[in-house]
């Protein structure tokens, strides 16, 4: 099967013992999609304003010229959005994930300065929010060189992770590891613990995200608070009971736009309420899933 390039198998009815602190039976890690602004627009060089993950989702056909309403949508994210997010996470005290894409954060100044106050790690989320699985190689290479110069500069720090809208191309790890200096991707959505890979002879490590806990379910059926809540309740409470035995990992996927309109928001106030019942679990950042595992569950050879 090498020949496919794929693994079916990851670590199969044994996975390895994750050690989180303190015992905990679950790492948790909300993920803040920040992309308001890097989005496809005919300002920025597209042919078409981008309407994907917002209330105009399949809508934008035959608009002549911009979409002033689907760029209201997504202002939204950055406007409101984001700040009722913050606030809920801050309120109890947790931390989380910012998957920013560069240019989007370069346009809002305000955004960065709360970043850097929060605590919460950013995780590259592209230079713009498009498909790299289109770019060429030499557009790619140079995508992620100007999104880690640009994150440096507006947030403080380079990204030391990594993570493309939807799908990686083919080409993108050995990128990453041309590029230099990133701890992991999480451009991946396989399993429930982090692994390593091999890539041009170097170690590198993939942190799994999820495209099932996450808004992006009322972009595809879910219409209302209740549901999604109960759907990130059981897929907690599963995930809770088996850690007792085997630990794992949940990742909430968020985007400001979706979530943090009042309705969304309250569902996922309630689903942090829920969480913070429950002791033993470790609500964290992604970059310290990815220390510790570089740290417990040192790279071996595949």
């Amino acid at each position: 099967m090498q020949h496919l390039n794929r693994d079916f198998i990851g670590y199969g009815r044994n996975p390895p013992d994750p050690k989180w602190p303190g015992g905990a039976r679950l790492a948790l890690n909300f993920v803040l999609n920040y992309e308001e602004g890097s989005e496809p627009s005919l300002q920025d060089g597209e042919t078409e304003t981008e309407t994907w993950f917002t209330e105009a989702s399949g809508l934008n056909s035959g608009v002549p010229g911009r979409d002033l309403a689907a760029e209201g949508l997504f202002e939204y994210g950055s406007r409101v959005g984001f700040w009722r997010i913050l606030r809920l996470l801050q309120e109890r005290n947790m931390p989380a994930t910012v998957y920013g894409c560069a240019l989007a954060l370069e346009r809002n100044p305000e955004v960065c300065a709360a970043i850097r106050e929060s605590g919460f790690d950013v995780c590259s989320h592209g230079w713009r929010w498009i498909k790299h699985y289109l770019l060429s190689e030499d557009e790619e290479r140079e995508h992620i060189r100007r999104a880690v110069e640009s994150l440096q500069r507006s947030v403080g720090q380079r990204p030391l992770g990594w993570y493309c809208r939807y799908s990686p191309s083919v080409n993108t790890r050995r990128l990453l590891k041309e590029e230099g200096g990133f701890l992991y991707d999480s451009d991946y959505y396989g399993d429930e613990l982090p692994f390593w890979r091999t890539v041009d002879g170097q170690p590198h490590l993939i942190v799994p995200y999820s495209l099932t806990n996450n808004d992006g379910q009322f972009a595809a059926g879910v219409s209302t608070g209740d549901q999604w809540f109960s759907f990130l309740r059981d897929a907690f409470d599963m995930l809770y009971r088996e850690g007792s035995t085997q630990p794992k990992m949940m990742s909430v996927g968020l985007h400001m736009r979706l979530v943090g309109h009042p309705a969304r928001a309250a569902a996922f106030e309630r689903f942090l309420d829920h969480v913070g019942q429950c002791p033993d679990v470790w609500i964290t950042r992604r970059l310290d899933i990815a220390q510790h595992w570089h740290r417990f569950h040192p790279y071996k050879k595949d």
